[in-house]
């Protein structure tokens, strides 16, 4: 895994976004319905299908997104057909192009408007397959669903074929993005209902459509653990928690909260917490706190710094780009901003040799794509794509008490109208 950034040898030749994906290969299959089977048997994975009845190739599946299990999940629901997946550049140039191309995926960046990725879903859904499209465009922070934007709605009543909803249960309790060690006690549910039939799609609006999926999409993986009883008794749970739940809620400070076993406290205040095993915190109070409440909570303090124009990150980031599906590339030390008006990223750019200054407008981005611990070693960061560049930004040291990939998402959600507008 990036594993030629220092290789002289560097290849920036910009991925073939249009390139027409091939069918998902046969004779893999039998193979992926395996591995797949074998990942999810420690979790008991549970299967429950609504609507199903009479439905086949093609139609739109939208799935939830939680954790790398979803992919485990996913073709074991909708077996015995194939499918084509999206997918974003890392997991291309993780896998290999060819092999990510034969089990069935479509490549393109995140967050960008890829009319390549619409003709080329346009074609899967032509020739007969199952498309598959995890909308939300990342995992959950803490278990519960982004809103969704409009046009999935759209594209749904373009394709005029059924559209089916597969939530996934357990795949974040097994697997939080903040914390990727495998929590064996997790256990997996699958719900899969076509919503809308294709006599229905044209008659509904767009804002009926969104409505339909928005409803089977909506999930709480806390409230689905506690209601269910799945104990989680591993005694590092709570390691990682800090960096989606970062505002002490006694003191109020940004970025002072920190993990450690089943706790988690404020350095700042000394206010701690303590995660049982179905996934509840306990104050030394006695105050039960829902680890979604906390996370809304903190989503109010960004958004009334965004309405006021308070809101701004000015830091020093390592910046590495990704091209295409071969490799990365070391920029070198860049600076990242971002205020109400978007992000700018001033950087060593490796096509023109010289340093440039990108502007990612807010109302062009309604998310951005966070990660906690990249790859298990390589930390936090933010990426922003252009149409033939992604580029991962870290915060150097001297910046990490600025910088927080869940601040920086509610604010760009905020700003690119995913939520209610300023």
């Amino acid at each position: 895994m990036l594993r030629d950034i220092n290789d002289p040898r560097k290849d920036i030749t910009p991925f073939d976004r249009a390139k027409v994906p091939p069918r998902q290969n046969l004779l893999f299959l039998p193979l992926i319905w395996l591995i797949c089977r074998f990942a999810t048997m420690p979790y008991k994975l549970k299967i429950e299908k609504h609507n199903m009845d009479g439905i086949k190739p093609p139609f739109l599946v939208y799935c939830s997104h939680n954790s790398f299990m979803d992919f485990y999940v996913t073709p074991l629901v909708l077996k015995p057909f194939r499918a084509n997946y999206i997918s974003e550049l890392e997991g291309f140039e993780t896998w290999g192009d060819w092999l990510y191309r034969q089990v069935g995926c479509l490549g393109t960046r995140k967050f960008i408007n890829d009319q390549c990725l619409i003709r080329n879903i346009t074609r899967v859904i032509d020739r007969g397959d199952v498309m598959v499209i995890y909308p939300e465009a990342r995992y959950a922070n803490v278990g519960t669903n982004s809103n969704m934007a409009p046009s999935i709605a759209k594209l749904a009543k373009l394709l005029k074929v059924p559209v089916v909803t597969l939530n996934a249960q357990g795949c974040y309790l097994q697997q939080p993005i903040w914390n990727l060690k495998p929590r064996k006690g997790a256990r997996l549910h699958a719900d899969l209902k076509c919503v809308i039939t294709k006599d229905e799609i044209e008659k509904l609006s767009v804002d009926e459509v969104l409505g339909r999926i928005t409803k089977e999409l909506t999930y709480d993986e806390y409230k689905y653990q506690f209601e269910k009883g799945i104990k989680i008794s591993d005694p590092w749970r709570a390691e990682g928690l800090h960096f989606p739940l970062y505002r002490c809620r006694k003191c109020g400070t940004d970025f002072a909260t920190r993990s450690s076993g089943n706790r988690l406290y404020c350095r700042h205040c000394g206010d701690s917490y303590e995660m049982d095993e179905l996934g509840q915190l306990h104050s030394e109070m006695g105050e039960t706190i829902h680890i979604p409440d906390w996370y809304e909570w903190q989503r109010g303090f960004v958004h009334d710094e965004v309405r006021s124009g308070t809101y701004s990150l000015d830091v020093k980031v390592n910046v590495r780009g990704l091209p295409n599906a071969k490799n990365f590339i070391d920029c070198g030390t860049g600076r990242l901003t971002h205020d109400c008006s978007g992000f700018t990223l001033t950087f060593n750019n490796y096509r023109s040799g010289k340093e440039e200054t990108l502007v990612f407008p807010a109302k062009s981005m309604p998310s951005v794509h966070t990660e906690y611990d990249f790859r298990g070693k390589y930390g936090d960061c933010i990426t922003l794509s252009t149409y033939d560049d992604t580029f991962f930004c870290y915060p150097l040291e001297e910046s990490r008490d600025q910088f927080n990939p869940t601040k920086i998402q509610f604010a760009t959600e905020f700003m690119g109208g995913l939520y209610d507008k300023p």
